[in-house]
């Protein structure tokens, strides 16, 4: 057997590999051979073909092989492939089929040979085979121009076949060769110009297609085989263009309800729509009179087809919707369609805008004179609610606008429709599936189709650009407007210029310039409107007035270019304001200027919900007035500014203050006129009372205003000409000022009624020189202590200190009496010290001073001792203008928790400070938050002291905790925390009592659990200055965290937060225990006071987290789970380190088995705490997952793909442990899941990580080997042999292997074994250069470079060593065609053999290897290769070159061979 031979038989052997890379390259492999020796290679596929009829693509291989050979050669292969394919009478579509296709592709070329043997097997009264029929039916499409003159007489053969036909599939053939013959006679007619027999005429045909017709109308069409009625139904739509018209006339009643029918009994619709669509277009082409009784049924079937959204059969609908739509019934199709739109059925309006959209694009002369009435009928579906209703009536206004419709009356709507649509929030769009862009986009489509004929938009867009609804439109319909006033402008049109006085509906040229500008200040807001709209200022600026056009071209081109970073943003005030007042200046139109700012003024209102951007207006205004002459007009909307503004609100009260004081600039006088006449008004009336100098609580509004008037006085100050205002300062402003406040004028009055207020004070207090007397007066000003203004504040704390030191002066201690208000006083008083304002903290520090002294004088010290304690106050009272707080919390504090206050007046003094908390100033209540948790923390303890009646007690303070959490839960949970562990029996009542309300309890937990999730858990210490190793050491806070948790859930009333919670809180307090593992207390832990009762015995860190996840599991009343936990000692385990992973895996165990349904919330919770940086919640963590996966409860809650890829990511791991437990898991796949196992891409996932596993090196103890070992027994009983290949075929295993041959080349230079060894190897490193692994091919690359001097050749080692470098790239087929040249030269008696070992690769388990194999048999000259071998060979030396002998010159030796085996 010859070369030629063997390599010819391994391709045709490989010709049906699955891979279609190594089929081309197989096939071009066997052209090449076939090129060189046709006769030969065409004899031998012939050969094989025979012996092998079911072998798919050889007949490919035949045909490609057939056009290098002579006409003689092409009929045995016509005779062949016949044969072939009548062989068996069956019906083999593989092979059946190829020869089919052979005989078709030769008779593109021989179409006279091919027909003759066709014809041959297409005998008058037998059934011909089925692959017969086929092959007419394919020719007739392949060759129209050879088959349509033989058409003729094989449909007149044909015919008397059809009623012999009883199976469905030769019904199919007939009708489907029926179909392709009629579809090639209609080509063949069309071209006639191109065609051999010009004489051919439809009449030929048809009564040969009429009587087929009949056949499959009456009997094949009503087949119950879904598959055979579509391919009838294709055929009769065919076959209805050649037949006669009187019988088309005739069939068509009976014709069109058939195939209508069809419609109910298939899902496959195209073909139906197809048929019918034929069966139309060829009676319209005829003039029928028949169609017209059958289309209501028509128009209402398709209505129902088309009512699908996105329909793959819309062309076809399309295709009839034109043929009825043409000259025949249009009339009757648009009522059709107009009537159904009057439904308001979802599904039955959509199809019907579907329709109308193809009409308006499809009939444009015949739908001119129905446009009206189709404007009228659109305006139902403009109203429709439905998001796809809108996105169909889109679509139809898109086709409107291209037709002309938009400019005709009621068009506007249209517009309206898509403006309204545009401008909606954005959150709309995601339930319409439209996204806005889409909308803008067709505003500006719309523009773009309307703008060079139609006068539709210009100017009527410009109408919507004001109302405030339409401000999301506003970046389309500034660029649509921009398009059409440049174009407009640009040609000169006459209606560019706008009379805003017939125009009476669009908003005049003040409030257009007025809304651009505003827009422009906030340019990123609206989706962007900035650029739009300063772009379309400047197109328009000869409408807003003409002598702004050539200042605005100018500038607002450097304004557009601000918003690309190249100048400061266009809301900053030294951009916008100036640009207006230059505008001002050039327009230089008095009577413009005013009437822009009478309507600026009115259209303030529009940005009632948008403050910043009112704002902006505000000062806009003010620049007008300055531009303004007119002072009438100036006073009136100044009074209009003042009068309409909402003083409530600060924002705005800033904006009307900069406008006033903008128009200060030019108009003093009249400004400061109309602040004063505005401050005289009726809307400034107070109320009389005594009490009434420090607040009129009931007339907040008033205040207000007097704020706004204060800001605009100030304002005024600013702006005004610095000549004239110096003079008016004190005349006007400050006069007006105090008038309203009594903050400086007149003196003498302020100071004679405070003096008054004062007496009255102390002749009351004198009355009842007593703490109850003293509490009595303090009573009536202690709300002003907190009030948000400065001077309210002020004024109130200069009154107590007044009345305090009138107390203490004129107390006389007679008797031991107790100061029992003293800690109510204090609790007022001490936050007081951190006011903001420092007049006020003066006054406080005197206050407290004072109130300690007292306290002194009522213990029984003398009116002139001194306490060293209380005099540091006096230090403090100096530095209050820049107080130092944190050294004045701490004062304040040590005065508090020292023996100065009583341990009586605590209750009291918390209380005070409770209520401190929520001050209107955040220093004063950041003071009682620091004071409460101080006094808390270092007295706290003395206060059960106090209590009697303990149960009782504790309940009372237990609600009023609660209560206090519902309105400070920050400050009272930041209290709590701080309490010292382990919490006493107080702490804990507290913490339990706040799990009562389960709202508020679900809220602390979530509180909780998330500083849990985020705070450090330990810190690493050395453990001593001798030692220098690192302990690590519990952080309080976690710990007291996990502490509050568990006795929170010891409430039963937190049942509903902690089954609301659960999966959350299992995961937190798991992953604490893992955090808590060989993790030691900190040392102050049982830093208490020595009075303190009770204290909670110390335990160890991780014991906190076990009992919270007890309590948890029988709160969320899982008793199931927590029971077999307890019988088996799960709790003990989990906190012993030795013990924790096998506690973990039987937590994880009984909540597979009784809790499962919670699993899936847990594990989603769990999943991203797998990437923290602590080693032991890894640990923990993927311990619970690994022991899941052992239970068949994952895959039935389909968790399972989540967690192996989660222990697949832990596989590389930095922790060995977290290793270990990953393969662990994977391997517990195959108990828990046998199923996964089975899957290709399961199983063979799983045996790469068991093989990872075992060839783990960072593994001392061998854990993770035995893990992997364990793991891959139990996944190797559910795998088929193909996934076990997988083993041997490791990447890495490979890559090891190939680079150990290079390696040991250094040891085996100059000795022959290893030279035969490497020749041995040779073809499959080679063919391993084009391996789909990178690290495969670079260590392909280095083990041949480095072998290359051992093969024995100066010029392929030369080659490896230029070309083979692992980062370069190789062009394999250059590479593989040079090395065969060299091969042939230098080893000329090797070449069998190389050619035997490449086709081995033929069966390579990569495609891409096989590809190589072929290519390098293709590659090689094979006329040089072939005549070498047979000049040098003798035939009987090849006969006994047999595979055996090759195969047995490899093996060599038992450990090379391994060698080899793991390389190839």
């Amino acid at each position: 057997m010859s070369s030629t031979h063997i390599v010819t038989l391994a391709l045709l052997d490989s010709a049906n590999d699955k891979d279609p890379v190594v089929r081309e390259q197989v096939r071009k492999s066997i052209l090449t051979l076939g090129k060189q020796q046709p006769n030969k290679v065409l004899s031998m596929c012939q050969d094989y073909l025979v012996k092998h009829p079911k072998v798919r693509h050889c007949y490919c291989h035949l045909l490609l092989i057939s056009y290098c050979v002579d006409y003689p050669k092409i009929k045995s292969i016509i005779s062949l492939a016949s044969d072939e394919m009548t062989r068996s009478k069956d019906v083999v579509p593989d092979w059946q089929q190829a020869a089919s296709n052979i005989l078709v592709a030769v008779g593109n070329k021989y179409i006279n040979d091919i027909m003759e043997e066709i014809l041959s097997k297409f005998q008058p009264g037998i059934l011909p085979h089925f692959f017969v029929v086929q092959t007419l039916a394919s020719l007739s499409e392949s060759n129209v121009y050879g088959m349509v003159p033989f058409l003729n007489a094989i449909l007149g053969t044909m015919l008397p076949m059809l009623g012999m036909a009883k199976q469905d599939n030769m019904k199919w053939v007939f009708s489907s060769a029926l179909s392709h013959f009629s579809e090639s006679i209609l080509e063949y007619l069309a071209n006639l110009d191109k065609a051999p027999d010009p004489t051919v005429r439809k009449d030929t045909f048809s009564s040969d297609i009429y009587a087929a017709y009949d056949i499959l109308y009456c009997s094949w069409l009503q087949s119950r085989e879904s598959k055979l009625r579509l391919t009838v139904a294709e055929a009769v739509g065919s076959m209805s263009h050649l037949m006669a018209h009187d019988k088309l006339e005739e069939q068509l009643p009976k014709l069109i309800p058939t195939i209508l029918s069809l419609y109910k009994k298939n899902t496959e619709h195209y073909v139906i729509s197809k048929s019918l669509c034929q069966v139309l277009d060829a009676s319209v082409n005829m003039g029928s009179r028949v169609l017209e009784t059958q289309i209501d049924s028509l128009l209402t079937s398709l209505n129902q087809q088309v009512r699908q959204s996105d329909s793959p059969l819309m062309a076809q609908y399309n295709a009839m919707l034109r043929e009825l739509a043409s000259n025949t019934f249009p009339d009757r199709l648009v009522m059709f369609v107009l009537q159904k739109l009057e439904n308001s059925n979802e599904r039955i309006r959509m199809g019907s805008l579907a329709v109308l959209r193809h009409l308006i694009n499809s009939s444009t002369s015949i739908m001119e004179t129905k446009k009206l009435l189709i404007l009228a009928s659109i305006r139902q579906p403009l109203a429709d609610h439905s998001n796809k209703v809108k996105k169909r009536v889109v679509q139809v206004i898109s086709a409107m606008a291209h037709h002309g419709y938009l400019e005709l009356e009621g068009g506007d709507l249209l517009v309206k429709f898509i403006i309204q649509h545009c401008a909606l929030p954005d959150t709309y769009y995601v339930r319409l599936s439209y996204p806005q862009s889409v909308l803008c986009s067709m505003l500006y489509y719309l523009t773009v189709i309307l703008c060079l004929s139609l006068q539709v938009l210009w100017p009527m867009l410009l109408y919507y650009l004001t109302p405030g609804q339409y401000s999301n439109a506003t970046t389309p319909l500034c660029k649509s407007l921009t398009l059409l006033g440049t174009k407009k402008r640009a040609s000169q049109e006459p209606n560019f210029n706008i009379d805003f006085n017939e125009q009476v509906n669009l908003p005049s040229p003040h409030i257009l310039m007025v809304r651009l500008l505003v827009n422009g200040s906030f340019p990123f807001r609206s989706r962007g409107h900035g650029a739009p709209s300063l772009s379309l200022l400047n197109v328009i600026s000869p409408n807003i007035h003409p002598n702004a056009e050539t200042l605005w071209e100018k500038e607002i081109p450097a304004l557009l270019s601000y918003l690309e970073g190249k100048g400061p943003p266009l809301n900053d005030p030294r951009v916008l304001e100036p640009f207006l007042a230059k505008s001002l200046v050039a327009i230089a139109d008095d009577k413009w200027s005013c009437q822009l700012a009478i309507e600026a003024t009115r259209y303030l209102s529009t940005y009632n919900q948008s403050l910043e951007e009112k704002g902006f207006l505000y000062r806009c205004v003010g620049v007008t007035l300055q531009q303004c002459s007119n002072k009438e007009v100036v006073q009136k909307q100044l009074q209009e500014i003042l009068i309409s503004a909402r003083h409530n609100d600060a924002m705005e009260r800033a904006g009307v203050a900069m406008g006033i004081g903008l128009c200060a600039s030019s108009h003093l006088d009249a400004t400061l006129a109309k602040l004063d006449d505005f401050g005289k008004s009726d809307a400034f009336k107070k109320a009389s009372g005594i009490f009434s100098l420090l607040k009129d609580k009931n007339d907040l509004d008033v205040e207000k205003m007097k704020s706004t008037l204060i800001l605009c006085y100030g304002y005024v100050a600013l702006h005004a000409p610095e000549d004239q205002i110096l003079s008016r300062i004190d005349s006007d402003i400050l006069r007006s000022i105090s008038n309203l406040y009594l903050l400086l004028f007149p003196q003498a009055l302020y100071k004679d009624t405070f003096n008054a207020l004062q007496e009255l004070l102390r002749n009351i207090l004198v009355r009842d020189l007593s703490p109850d007397g003293l509490q009595s007066v303090f009573k009536h000003i202690e709300e002003w202590l907190s009030s948000g203004q400065d001077h309210e504040r002020e004024r109130a704390m200069n009154t107590t200190a007044h009345i305090l030191e009138f107390y203490f002066n004129n107390l006389h201690v007679k008797n031991m009496v107790t100061f029992h208000n003293l800690g109510s006083l204090l609790g007022r008083l001490a936050p007081r010290c951190t006011d903001p304002n420092p007049l006020v903290r003066r006054a406080a520090i005197d206050c407290i001073y004072t109130l300690l002294y007292i306290q002194l004088r009522y213990e029984g010290f003398s009116l002139d001792y001194k306490d060293d304690s209380v005099e540091r106050l006096i230090t403090l009272r100096e530095s209050m203008d820049n107080p130092d707080h944190s050294v004045l919390y701490k004062t304040c504090s040590e005065l508090i928790i020292s023996k100065r206050l009583p341990q009586q007046q605590l209750n009291t003094l918390i209380f005070m400070l409770f209520e401190g908390l929520v001050d209107s100033q955040s220093n004063c209540s950041r003071a009682s938050s620091v004071l409460l948790n101080t006094l808390l923390k270092h007295r706290g303890a003395g206060l059960q002291d106090l209590v009697h009646c303990e149960d009782q007690v504790k309940v009372s303070v237990a609600q009023s905790i609660l209560i206090l959490a519902t309105q400070h839960l920050q400050t009272v949970i930041n209290t709590l925390i701080s309490f010292p562990l382990p919490f006493d029996s107080w702490s804990c009542e507290m913490w339990i009592a706040l799990g009562a309300d389960s709202k508020l309890a679900s809220q602390i937990m979530e509180m909780l659990m998330e500083k849990l999730n985020i705070m450090v858990p330990y810190v690493d210490k050395k453990e001593s200055m001798m030692r220098g190793g690192l302990t690590k050491v519990a952080t309080s806070h976690p710990l007291a965290m996990t502490c509050a948790l568990k006795e929170m859930m010891l409430n039963g009333q937190s049942q509903d937060a902690v089954v609301s919670l659960f999966p959350q809180l299992f995961s937190s307090l798991l992953v604490r225990l893992g955090s808590s593992l060989g993790v030691t207390l900190p040392k102050d832990i049982n830093s208490f006071g020595t009075n303190r009762k009770s204290p909670t015995k110390l335990a160890k860190t991780q014991t906190y987290a076990v009992e919270a996840l007890r309590i948890l599991l029988a709160r969320a009343q899982l008793d199931h789970v927590v029971k077999p936990l307890d019988q088996e000692g799960a709790w003990d385990k989990m906190k012993d380190p030795q013990q924790h992973i096998p506690g973990v895996t039987l937590l994880a165990r009984a909540m597979a088995k009784h809790a499962g349904p919670r699993l899936p919330a847990i594990v989603e919770c769990l999943c991203p705490c797998l990437n923290n940086i602590y080693e032991c919640q890894r640990v923990t963590i993927t311990a619970f997952f690994s022991e899941l996966l052992n239970h068949h409860v994952v895959t039935e809650l389909m968790m399972m793909d989540v967690l192996m890829n989660n222990m697949m990511e832990r596989i590389s791991d930095p922790c060995c442990t977290v290793r270990m437990l990953a393969v662990r898991g994977l391997g517990n796949i195959a108990v828990g899941s046998p199923e996964k196992v089975h899957m290709e891409e399961g199983g063979g996932g799983l045996l790469a990580a068991m093989s990872s596993g075992m060839e783990e090196k960072d593994d001392p103890g061998k854990r993770i080997t035995l893990e992997a070992m364990s793991g891959l027994s139990k996944v190797l009983l559910y795998l088929d042999k193909k996934n076990v290949q997988l083993l041997v075929e490791n990447d890495e295993i490979r890559c090891a292997s190939i680079m150990l041959l290079g390696n040991l080349s250094k040891f085996g230079s100059g000795e022959p074994v290893f030279k035969d060894q490497i020749h041995n190897v040779l073809v499959s490193l080679l063919l391993h250069l084009s391996d789909p692994n990178l690290q495969v091919v670079k260590a392909c690359k280095y083990a041949m470079r480095v072998c290359a001097p051992v093969v024995g050749s100066e010029l392929i080692t030369t080659m490896f060593q230029n070309h083979l470098h692992e980062d370069k790239s190789l062009h394999y087929g250059e590479f593989i065609n040079d090395l065969t040249k060299y091969i042939i030269q230098d080893f000329p008696g090797m070449l069998n053999f190389y050619h035997i070992t490449v086709i081995q690769f033929f069966k390579s388990n990569w495609a891409e290897v096989r590809a190589g194999a072929a290519m390098f048999i293709g590659r090689q000259d094979v006329s040089v290769s072939f005549d070498y071998l047979c000049s040098s060979t003798s035939p009987q030396q090849l006969g006994r070159i047999t595979l055996k002998s090759q195969f047995s010159s490899m093996l060599f030796n038992k450990e090379n061979w391994n060698l080899v085996y793991l390389v190839n």
